[in-house]
């Protein structure tokens, strides 16, 4: 399989001197580019410095953003200051943000909320999308898309390592967005997730790794990398009943009209 796009990896979670092998390893496995997401905004710094990383042969883009479980730490609270930081070429996309009731408290959740806010006002101002982090928050998460785009207008955005369910896939879609699959996909017990998988739109699929996190089948127990997005890539082309290389190309073609700064 060719022309892959890891479209959610984390290249600040391995040492410098180990990326070169990594994307070594991700162009064995026909990996073309792949995107590391943003998880502070403090760090916004570093991630666009991890671009540094493109070559030729394999594009290393990046985003900025502060997740939902790091929001207490983020000094960095409203739309303009994410403008400011997302104004640079590296950077093709806003986030990782969204909510996390699995791990944030209660009492943290309106703090979640009000930055996932700020982060989808941002998007809409850059044009950029916005990654959307999604974990046992699904009605709060529906509730504020529609709230969003009713308010402010329509936005780009992608649910990003999609284990929800049908009800917050079947709004995103219905809102414009785009749909991520992850390494877990492949687990034996991710049958509701492979229904889920089937019935997306095939303009609207994309597939990523979310490493160094959530190994696929056949690599579980070992530490992610982008290299292991072709192992997602052929589960899904083979739920959908297509060849790999045209799931390759479908996703590629999609990753490139979401995130359409990426070059």
């Amino acid at each position: 399989m060719t022309g892959l796009i890891d479209s959610h990896c984390h290249l600040d979670h391995f040492p410098d001197d180990a990326i070169p092998d990594l994307l070594d390893r991700a162009r064995a496995a026909g990996v073309e580019g792949m995107v590391t997401i943003g998880t502070r905004l403090s760090r916004a710094a570093q991630q666009k410095d991890l671009t540094r990383f493109s070559r030729p042969d394999l594009r290393v883009w990046c985003t900025v953003g502060t997740h939902p479980d790091h929001v207490e730490e983020c000094t960095v609270a409203d739309a303009v200051d994410i403008v400011a930081l997302a104004d640079d070429p590296r950077v093709i996309g806003i986030g990782e943000s969204g909510l996390d009731y699995f791990h944030g408290a209660e009492a943290v959740r309106p703090l979640q909320q009000a930055r996932f806010r700020a982060h989808i006002q941002a998007a809409r101002r850059m044009d950029l999308p916005l990654v959307i982090h999604a974990r046992d928050a699904d009605d709060d998460v529906a509730a504020i898309l529609r709230d969003e785009v009713a308010a402010g207008g329509p936005f780009r955005f992608l649910l990003h390592c999609f284990a929800s369910g049908p009800e917050l896939a079947r709004v995103g879609l219905e809102l414009g967005g785009y749909v991520s699959f992850s390494g877990i996909l492949t687990f034996p017990r991710s049958d509701a997730l492979r229904d889920v998988a089937r019935a997306i739109p095939p303009d609207r699929l994309l597939v990523e790794t979310d490493s160094p996190y959530l190994a696929p089948v056949p690599h579980r127990g070992r530490r992610n990398e982008p290299a292991f997005v072709a192992d997602t890539a052929g589960r899904l082309a083979e739920l959908r009943d297509i060849e790999p290389a045209a799931l390759a190309e479908l996703t590629t073609a999609n990753f490139h009209r979401l995130f359409s700064r990426a070059a």
